[in-house]
């Protein structure tokens, strides 16, 4: 078993994507992680579980990563990249996970959050997204409503629709209100994400205390899935943005990123002996461009072979 490479031990233990360059610049390989040292690491062990690759790792001479603030950030940069350009030894255009919004209709008779289809917009409806995981987004949906019962609630709801408002404690709890609960936690309000994950771990303490782990084990699903949701993530735009490209330098190393209609569409990075006069970073991209460029720089002083 080959030893691991001193550019792994660069990498940091956070969510990113990375990939794998062979001596003539070639992009071999894309994939993402929810640690990078570890992830990008393993392909140094003995790839049980990805035994296809095993061909691809003397190729190696390069290893290049950008660091996420989410390990969903990271799941939809590997997507928007692998939808423009599938390596060698990738198999799957874009990725596993199904894009999906969460689609909130705020009426007061008959409130109702569910799923559906990024980027069509209806009247009267909220939007929210998009996310990746349609599993996991109705996982997430499913611990809004154990909170705020909206699908339950509002006057036009059967009498057993009611009864389970009642239980789920939401029977009295005025229609609007539930809805800005909903939204507060969609729009990412630290207070109102805070307080939802708390109340869902208390109820899963409480579920494990009484040994419900089924229960429990559903509920920490929950939680999960709204920590998915509701993580930090500007790879991918709710709206179509403009196309923009942001740069960032240090130590000889450029890197750019190209959006296009609010999606990372391309990653590059090239060597520069000084900082070239276009080189930008706009409000909000700052610390994830600065820590990205000098981990690159890290990386190109640290080739693999």
């Amino acid at each position: 078993m080959p030893p691991r490479p001193p550019a792994v031990a660069v990498l940091p233990a956070e969510p990113g994507v990375y990939r794998f360059r062979d001596d003539g610049g070639r992009v071999l390989y894309v994939g993402r992680a929810a640690q990078l040292r570890s992830r990008v690491g393993s392909y140094w062990g003995d790839l049980r579980d990805r035994r296809h690759l095993r061909r691809m790792m003397p190729q190696v001479s390069r290893i290049e990563a950008l660091v996420c603030d989410s390990a969903h950030e990271a799941a939809w940069a590997e997507r928007n990249l692998l939808e423009q350009s599938l390596p060698r030894w990738n198999r799957v255009v874009g990725g596993l996970e199904v894009p999906v919004s969460i689609r909130l209709d705020p009426s007061p008779e008959a409130p109702r959050i569910g799923l559906a289809a990024p980027h069509r917009p209806e009247p009267g409806i909220r939007s929210f997204g998009p996310y990746l995981g349609a599993r996991k987004v109705q996982l997430a949906m499913s611990g809004l409503e154990r909170l705020y019962p909206l699908g339950h609630a509002g006057p036009a709801r059967t009498a057993g629709e009611r009864e389970l408002a009642r239980a789920r404690g939401g029977q009295d709890t005025p229609v609007a209100q539930l809805v800005s609960a909903v939204t507060s936690v969609l729009d990412r309000e630290p207070t109102a994400v805070t307080a939802a994950l708390a109340a869902l771990t208390a109820r899963r303490d409480t579920a494990a205390e009484a040994q419900a782990y089924e229960a429990a084990a559903r509920l920490q699903q929950e939680i999960e899935a709204i920590q998915w949701v509701v993580a930090p993530q500007r790879i991918t735009a709710q709206s179509a943005a403009e196309d923009v490209e942001v740069t960032a330098w240090a130590d000889d190393v450029l890197v750019r990123l190209r959006i296009r209609r609010g999606r990372l569409r391309a990653w590059e990075q090239e060597t520069c002996p000084e900082p070239v006069p276009d080189t930008r970073a706009p409000t909000g991209w700052v610390p994830f461009l600065r820590r990205n460029a000098e981990l690159a720089a890290r990386l190109a002083a640290l080739p693999v072979s």
